[in-house]
């Protein structure tokens, strides 16, 4: 369906989210309506965040905000729905557009497969009543569930969408765009070059895909790589924790603005203990490009004066290849954790492919390979 007449039905002008390539077109239509703006538009940090955004809002205004999300956010959601907006508690309606990744019978990455199998129990598990969108669903089915939906927030009950691929259809054309130079892919490259044989964990998304076909046109083992497929925000804990039981080895952690910023707390938690074999790189493009583009907060705050103040000794930010090559070559020959932003344009190949290994090969290699340290 259409998706302005898909917000037309829902009727709320209070949306909080974190993009997804499912809702992308939904994502399109706020970016082209609202913008980012407090009052109508949140991208937030995290799923959590935004269930907490679209409760303040109904505890200020005595509205129903929605949150949107690809289903893999469900489990960052799970805590404050249960024990903020439950009627058990203190009864905040909200309705979600959840993406419907891993859908059962249609192909998907790894990462996506088993939540996809579970995304409907966990909203039943949730008390959650939704109601599927599919290619073929017709505005006046989503018209009468969202009329029965009705009922059901005026409990003080939550609802959902579960939209299916290619469900959403009509947005505007947006283009993402920031003034950097520097392309991912050619970042990684220089990475690797620097890195040598040292191992890399990277974050979900076209990183970890970048990489992987880094080391394939290299004809470079794929044993040095941890590539974290799913679970955004967790490589740099990933990463502290083999650096810390493999004080002999330099640990490298390729991560994202999108991921540090989704669970900024492992900065905190890094920075305490220090370990000093582990290079932290956050390529920042300012966007959560793997999924459409749509921006982060990561453009207008300080991540160096953050991973600072969260203790980490040494932290810098670059936007040229020299200075990268520079602070690559430094944080090899340092003993002592460092962080490096990377300021980074927005793009990737048309043809970029996808890790050929599974996942858990993947895994087992890696593992092998860190007991040679």
């Amino acid at each position: 369906m259409r998706v302005d007449d898909f917000v037309k039905i829902l009727d709320s002008d209070f949306y909080a989210g974190v993009p997804d390539s499912q809702l992308k077109e939904l994502c399109n239509y706020l970016i082209n309506f609202y913008g980012v703006n407090p009052k109508h538009h949140v991208i937030a940090a995290n799923e959590g965040n935004c269930v907490a955004l679209a409760a303040g809002y109904h505890l200020a205004t005595g509205k129903v905000g929605v949150v949107y999300m690809q289903n893999s956010g469900e489990g960052n959601a799970i805590n404050p729905i249960a024990s903020l907006l439950n009627d058990k508690v203190y009864a905040i309606p909200v309705i979600f557009v959840i993406g419907w990744r891993g859908e059962p019978g249609v192909h998907d990455e790894p990462q996506h497969i088993y939540q996809g199998e579970v995304t409907e129990k966990l909203l039943q598990d949730m008390d959650i009543k939704y109601f599927e969108i599919g290619k073929d669903t017709t505005y006046e089915e989503v018209s009468n569930a969202m009329s029965d939906f009705r009922n059901v927030l005026e409990k003080g009950k939550n609802v959902a969408f579960v939209v299916k691929k290619g469900a959403l259809t009509d947005a505007p054309v947006v283009n993402y765009r920031n003034s950097n130079s520097m392309m991912r892919e050619d970042i990684i490259k220089h990475i690797v070059a620097i890195s040598g044989e040292d191992p890399i964990i990277s974050t979900t998304g076209k990183a970890s895909r970048e990489l992987f076909e880094i080391r394939t046109a290299k004809e470079q083992s794929h044993r040095y790589d941890f590539l974290t497929v799913g679970s955004m925000g967790h490589s740099s804990s990933i990463a502290f924790e083999i650096a810390v039981n493999k004080p002999q080895a330099k640990i490298w952690c390729i991560d994202g603005d999108g991921a540090v910023l989704m669970h900024m707390g492992s900065l905190a938690i890094i920075g305490n203990s220090k370990p000093s074999n582990l290079v932290h790189v956050v390529i920042n493009n300012g966007a959560h490009e793997t999924v459409g583009g749509m921006p982060t907060v990561a453009e207008s705050i300080d991540l160096v004066s953050i991973a600072r103040a969260c203790g980490y000794p040494n932290a810098v930010s670059v936007d040229s290849f020299e200075e990268l090559d520079r602070e690559l070559e430094e944080a090899k020959k340092r003993d002592g954790l460092t962080m490096i932003e990377v300021k980074c344009a927005l793009g990737a190949r048309a043809d970029l492919g996808r890790p050929t290994t599974t996942a858990v090969e993947n895994k087992h290699n890696f593992m092998d390979y860190l007991k040679t340290f």
